[in-house]
This record gives structure tokens, C-alpha cells and sequence, in this order.
């Protein structure tokens, strides 16, 4: 799985993908293996690759409490536990690298 720096950097860095998938256009940029920002999907929000599930939605069912393996189970093999893995490690990667620099009073 790679490591991600920042959210915005991967964005910015990572070149426009563009495949045809069951003949229609789906150009996206890849946040990992797994996630992607879509170009016109969910609002360009992060989604799972060649879906309209968003990583947010998932991250609410797991603070909740939901487990991994029925979320993966819910969605019938579109979603799969490495995506989520990869998932929590982009928004923590991102959280992270928003946070301000603290500096002593």
C-alpha cells in the first residue's frame, strides 16, 4: 500500500487517469490503489475506484462501530477490507497534514 504524504499533494501530482469502462469515459485522480477523486462522481468527493461509494459514508459506519468485514459484506464485493484500509489512511493521512503548527506561548 503507498504512503501517502498529503491528500492535496497526491491530487496535484499524480496525473489524470482516463479508462473506458463499460464504454463510458471515468477519468479520475488516484488518492491510492483504491481510492480515487472522479471527475463529476459525488461531487469530486473521494470514492471507492470504478464506484459512487464514498470513503465518508464508511467512515461514519466504522465510528459507529460497525466492523470492517460487514461493511465489506454490505456491499457485496464492490468494497473490499484493503480499500477501507486504504481508505483510513487517507483521511488520517490528510487530517494529520492539516493540523496548524503548534508553537510555545
Amino acid at each position: 500500500m503507498t504512503v501517502l504524504k498529503s491528500l492535496d499533494e497526491k491530487v496535484y501530482m499524480r496525473s489524470l487517469v482516463t479508462e473506458i469502462i463499460n464504454g463510458e469515459s471515468y477519468s479520475y485522480y488516484p488518492l491510492g490503489q483504491y481510492v480515487v477523486r472522479a471527475m463529476g462522481v459525488c461531487g469530486d468527493r473521494p470514492t471507492f475506484k470504478y464506484t459512487r461509494i464514498e470513503i465518508a459514508g464508511v467512515m461514519e459506519r466504522l465510528a459507529k462501530g460497525e466492523n470492517v468485514e460487514n461493511i465489506v459484506l454490505g456491499f457485496r464485493g464492490r468494497v473490499s477490507r484493503e480499500a477501507i484500509a486504504e481508505a483510513i489512511q487517507v483521511v488520517t493521512t490528510h487530517f494529520l497534514e492539516s493540523l496548524p503548527i503548534l508553537s510555545a506561548a
